[in-house]
């Protein structure tokens, strides 16, 4: 009997005190992620906006109604899928150019109205419409891309009111087809979200990347597009009037962590010069700024984020894998939470404690684990 209440005392010595949890410990500086390292660059005069669509971030500056000038023509293109859907590689319907085309042209020239020459008798697909349209903003095209669809400017119109309003684009109002009267309005926040739909469309983006195109009998013409081919730029549309200033919506591709995103800007009612040039300049300011002031952090391999302790002993956890964050100040405040479980007995290396939790517009969930192990104290050494 004294041999099994001596063993039983001496293994009593040597167990853990199951009932006297470890300590938990974070380090907060480990934790912490820092500030924006840039402000968004919002013109100062007109209006802007700036979405990204794949990180759900999408913010306005002065989002008033105002003329949008050719950006119209993004709703008269969007229009015109709608109805007559076109793959990559079709041509589409093919309509012959009238006296009333040819006439349509040469009052646009005298206008200053943008637009590129046709001939009586020539041949026009849906391609080379869309391509004039989106590249060198052709406003004959647009009329012909109307009449193609709907059979008159007047019941196209009337379905791109209706497609504006489907959309929720409501402060968005069509005139007509090409953006030249000022009675077609929009706001920044409401041709960024129809410019990411329309961008959805394999055809437009070949489209509006494009430097510039070839036509049947126009020949060779230029983007009005600023930037585009140029610092990521891939488009989409630009426009001008006296009434509506500079205009321009510009997609831009960019670096997040290891993936490709798009970033749209858009600037409306930029004054001076030719009017497009700021209006392209303030636009990339505006996307420029928006990447600059992406935040960055990164929990580094086997660096400790806090400590589990018994009684003087000690063992750091933390990611056993690098992982990177990124996130933009407009999403809103990030959060950042530790929660790691509660432990009485030994700890080995590599085993799960928790987790690391990043909330902002998107979720992020990793893993923690014990970076060594740990033991807790017998009985024998609490009592020394």
């Amino acid at each position: 009997m004294g041999l099994v209440v001596a063993a039983a005392v001496i293994v009593g010595l040597q167990l853990p005190l199951l009932h006297l949890p470890a300590n938990v410990h974070v380090s907060l500086s480990a934790v912490s992620l820092g500030g924006p390292s840039a402000t968004l660059a919002w013109p100062t005069v007109g209006s802007a906006a700036i979405d990204i669509p794949s990180l759900g971030v999408i913010e306005g500056h002065n989002n008033q109604v105002a003329p949008i000038a050719s950006l119209t023509k993004m709703m008269t293109v969007y229009v015109t899928l709608r109805r007559l859907p076109l793959s990559l590689t079709a041509t589409g319907q093919c309509l012959v150019v009238t006296s009333d085309d040819v006439a349509t042209y040469q009052a646009m020239e005298k206008l200053d109205e943008s637009s590129v020459v046709v001939t009586l008798g020539e041949q026009l697909c849906e391609r080379d419409l869309l391509n004039g349209v989106l590249v060198h903003s052709a406003g004959n095209y647009a009329v012909m891309l109307a009449n193609m669809v709907a059979g008159s400017n007047v019941a196209f119109v009337a379905m791109m009111n209706q497609e504006a309003a489907t959309l929720g684009l409501t402060k968005t109002h069509y005139d007509d087809v090409t953006g030249f009267s000022p009675l077609s309005v929009s706001s920044a926040l409401d041709q960024a979200k129809l410019a990411v739909l329309l961008m959805k469309s394999p055809l437009v983006r070949s489209i509006v990347i494009q430097p510039s195109v070839t036509l049947p009998v126009a020949g060779t013409v230029a983007s009005f597009t600023p930037y585009v081919g140029i610092d990521n730029v891939i488009g989409v549309k630009s426009g001008r009037t006296t009434e509506a200033g500079g205009c321009d919506v510009m997609a831009m591709t960019f670096q997040d962590g290891t993936s490709t995103k798009v970033l749209y800007a858009v600037v409306l009612g930029q004054r001076g010069g030719d009017l497009l040039g700021p209006a392209g300049a303030a636009a990339l300011a505006l996307a420029d700024s928006a990447v600059a002031s992406q935040l960055h952090h990164t929990f580094v391999k086997d660096r400790a984020i806090g400590e589990i302790s018994y009684a003087g002993r000690r063992v750091g956890f933390g990611l056993m894998q690098q992982r990177e964050v990124w996130w933009w100040p407009v999403q809103g405040k990030l959060s950042v939470v530790v929660h790691v479980r509660h432990f009485s007995t030994s700890i080995r290396r590599g085993e799960v404690v928790g987790h690391l939790i990043v909330k902002g517009v998107q979720k992020h969930t990793f893993t923690l684990r014990a970076l060594g192990n740990l033991s807790p104290p017998t009985l024998l050494e609490r009592l020394r």
